[in-house]
């Protein structure tokens, strides 16, 4: 049978009728535990866990009962998110340089030492270009300042990384018949007009398209889930222009990440949640219906001409 949501990327019908997925619903988390869904206890992969966002995930999926492997390349900061939890028995943190494919093999060859295996992957590391400037999210950077480095760093830690994770524990995930990978991408408005990071995110987006497809019926899901737009942590400039005030909180990715790794989403794949759009008032299902849709925007390739002329 083919996973709820993602006929709508393969053209094929689920059995299980699919949930309506309303984009304009705008309300914000209210009542947390009515999303953070009951569930078997997972060995879950965070990357980048020692960040804005990150940290916000590791509380979130620690709630729920999970083992984390939280990894990033801060070693201050992944002591001080031990130090957040009080050496929490569940968390496990692995220093590990992404950039590289010895530090993805390090990292993740870590967290399977430690737990055994690796249930989940949540990719969220991630470089953006405040690490080029500190003004840069608003005086976007020049194809002049891009060099084959710059350009390179960038594909290695937001795309090649995630790759080499996920190729590295889909395995374990198909031996178990049950597994998540959740990508953090961006805003499809960010792709086409902030380079490099856009083109990285981009690439990210595709290729969560094309595992959720080949993945299917396996028992491991494959979505995508962002914050919405500028969340309030370190990876946006202090010389960016925006008030910190009007940014999205990072706490938001909380709820949706853990009921994309519980056992009640199960039958959700090949989909984008954007975590501020997500009602906590409501059941997991109903906030993931009223703040989904496809990933990649597949209706894009309405206008294939090779496709159109074969079916006819």
């Amino acid at each position: 049978m083919v996973p709820q949501f993602l006929g709508i990327i393969t053209g094929q019908r689920s059995r299980v009728p699919p949930y309506v997925c309303n984009p304009s619903r705008l309300k914000m988390p209210m009542n947390l535990e009515n999303t953070m869904a009951k569930t078997t206890p997972r060995v879950v992969l965070v990357t980048g866990a020692a960040g804005g966002i990150g940290r916000a995930m590791v509380a979130s999926l620690l709630s729920a009962g999970h083992r984390i492997a939280a990894l990033d390349y801060d070693a201050k900061g992944l002591n001080a998110l031990m130090a957040e939890h009080g050496s929490h028995p569940n968390l496990y943190t692995i220093e590990a340089d992404l950039s590289t494919a010895n530090g993805c093999e390090a990292g993740i060859g870590a967290a399977v030492a430690h737990f055994g295996r690796v249930e989940a992957v949540v990719n969220n590391a991630g470089i953006g270009v405040s690490s080029l400037r500190p003004d840069a999210e608003t005086r976007l950077p020049s194809l002049e300042e891009l060099s084959a480095a710059v350009w390179e760093r960038f594909f290695a830690i937001n795309v090649t990384a995630p790759m080499l994770l996920t190729r590295a524990a889909v395995p374990m995930m198909r031996a178990a018949g049950w597994g998540r990978i959740i990508n953090n991408t961006t805003s499809f408005r960010t792709m086409l007009r902030v380079l490099p990071y856009g083109a990285t995110k981009a690439a990210l987006e595709a290729s969560s398209a094309v595992w959720a497809a080949e993945l299917a019926g396996s028992g491991i899901t494959v979505n995508v889930l962002i914050p919405g737009g500028p969340t309030d942590t370190p990876f946006i400039g202090e010389e960016s222009g925006w008030a910190r005030e009007a940014m999205l909180r990072p706490s938001i990715m909380g709820p949706p990440l853990a009921w994309l790794v519980s056992d009640a989403a199960a039958d959700f794949t090949g989909q984008r949640i954007i975590a501020a759009r997500w009602d906590c008032s409501l059941t997991g299902a109903e906030a993931a219906a009223g703040s989904c849709r496809p990933i990649g925007w597949p209706e894009l390739g309405a206008d294939a001409v090779w496709l159109t002329a074969q079916k006819s």
